[in-house]
């Protein structure tokens, strides 16, 4: 199943999950703070950049699918969400005790992407 199958999926089935979780779901610096207080501030700053990093790769993989050229675009599109969060994320970071660079940045940018590929890959086909 391609990515584009996934956000399709994804896009059918929103409403219905958006609902679940809106109900059910606690938000993960909530269970962060409540788990373990002492490192509440620093986990929200993580799970800021973090969000920040999973929202621009999705929207950089959005305009690449619309446009058709998808493969062989890796270094085009690590460039593209670097540009959309490196500063706030290094700030993020920094708030969270991390000192990062570019090179910090793009690593965390390519484990969320191979997460995301992960995931896709683990979404049932229907036969």
């Amino acid at each position: 199943m391609s990515f584009i199958s996934v956000l399709a999926a994804i896009g059918k089935g929103f409403e219905k999950g958006l609902k679940w979780a809106i109900t059910y779901a606690v938000p993960v610096e909530r269970l962060v703070a409540l788990l373990f207080p002492a490192a509440a501030p620093a986990a929200a700053e993580l799970a800021d950049a973090t969000a920040l990093i999973q929202n621009a790769v999705l929207l950089v993989e959005q305009k690449y699918a619309a446009s058709g050229i998808q493969s062989g675009t890796g270094p085009q599109k690590l460039a593209e969400v670097l540009v959309l969060t490196q500063q706030a994320v290094t700030a993020l970071l920094a708030k969270g005790n991390i000192q990062a660079d570019t090179t910090y940045i793009a690593n965390i940018v390519s484990a969320v992407v191979a997460i995301l590929n992960v995931q896709q890959s683990q979404i049932p086909t229907k036969a």
